[in-house]
């Protein structure tokens, strides 16, 4: 039986990695702070990763499996130092985040990276993903794979941003959607794919770096499907980045956001070939399928709940209304 080791196992991402490793019939232990249950059929070892000794148990064992997706440098490199020799294949899920460059359009693998943050350095999150990286690479040289995921969605999606169209679109019915005008595209990459991905390298060893990630598609596209899918069939507001800007909508993500809405001078950020991802197995689902699947978990969750992206129903309408567009 394949023993797999989840450093974590009980969040959103490495929850679906986890529950994916025991469906395929492995021996999953995940390691959690016990706040939250691992999935059916794995253990879980209660762990604070802030304490090296946290690792001691796990390492008088061998592995053949070890999943990390830490940002946190210092937990990466705490699992690396007790870990790395009791293990047959690592795996990393890192971020398509970890590029120094958002503005060539049509980037792969070989991009420069942004500079890895030092030892103990409180750094931002692309920095310290490629400080992660960097000690994956240097422990575990030929025996690690880097997965660098674009845009995470799909049902359960802790941070709200890719389900607000849907579920706002639904909401609305037939009342007007305000949405960024412009040319700007999103790439995701359904976690349901990218947990297969994850376990699959897993399973056949696979080494390298990858970018996980959909094809890159025109946001208006995205909306639209959203639309069909959640049935509106109201009116479609757009607003340019400065009269968006100008009521105070943020970009991406957060309270008062227009989520995926990114600054035209990242027209890169959604763009990644993804070539090598396809070529090592990686699937990704229509995008319709995964509206789908997400709209119904909106649905369960309420479509008018507090969010954290996204604009509240009031704020949007209020914005519309200021913008003087007449709604027949």
């Amino acid at each position: 039986m394949t023993d797999v080791l989840v450093l974590g196992g009980t969040g959103w991402v490495s929850g679906r990695v986890a529950a994916e490793w025991v469906r395929r019939g492995a021996r999953v232990t995940c390691v959690g702070r016990g706040s939250r249950p691992a999935p059916s059929g794995a253990a879980l070892h209660i762990a604070d990763r802030d304490d090296p000794r946290g690792y001691d148990v796990l390492a008088t064992r061998e592995w053949d499996e070890v999943v990390d997706v830490s940002s946190e440098q210092a937990h990466v490199a705490g699992a690396l130092a007790m870990l790395a020799g009791r293990t047959r294949h690592w795996t990393y899920v890192s971020s398509v985040s970890v590029y120094a460059a958002a503005d060539r359009v049509g980037d792969d693998e070989s991009a420069e990276l942004v500079a890895p943050a030092a030892p103990g350095e409180a750094a931002e999150y692309p920095r310290a993903k490629a400080a992660a990286e960097k000690a994956v690479h240097e422990a575990l040289a030929d025996r690690a794979a880097v997965i660098r995921p674009g845009l995470i969605v799909g049902e359960g999606d802790p941070t709200d941003r890719f389900g607000y169209w849907v579920s706002r679109l639904a909401l609305a019915g037939d009342g007007p959607v305000l949405v960024p005008a412009g040319d700007r595209r999103s790439q995701v990459i359904d976690v349901a794919d990218l947990a297969d991905f994850i376990v699959d390298a897993g399973g056949r060893g696979w080494v390298g770096e990858v970018d996980a990630v959909g094809p890159s598609t025109p946001l208006r596209d995205v909306i639209a499907d959203a639309r069909r899918v959640a049935g509106h069939t109201g009116a479609v507001v757009a607003a340019s980045d400065v009269d968006l800007l100008a009521h105070d909508v943020a970009y991406w993500a957060g309270p008062r956001s227009l989520p995926l809405w990114i600054p035209s001078e990242m027209a890169g950020f959604a763009t990644r070939l993804g070539e090598r991802y396809r070529r090592a197995g990686g699937r990704t689902r229509p995008l319709e399928t995964t509206l789908a699947e997400v709209l119904a978990d909106e649905r369960a969750r309420g479509l008018g709940r507090e969010r954290r992206a996204g604009l509240a129903r009031a704020d949007e309408l209020a914005i519309i209304a200021a913008l003087g567009v007449r709604i027949t």
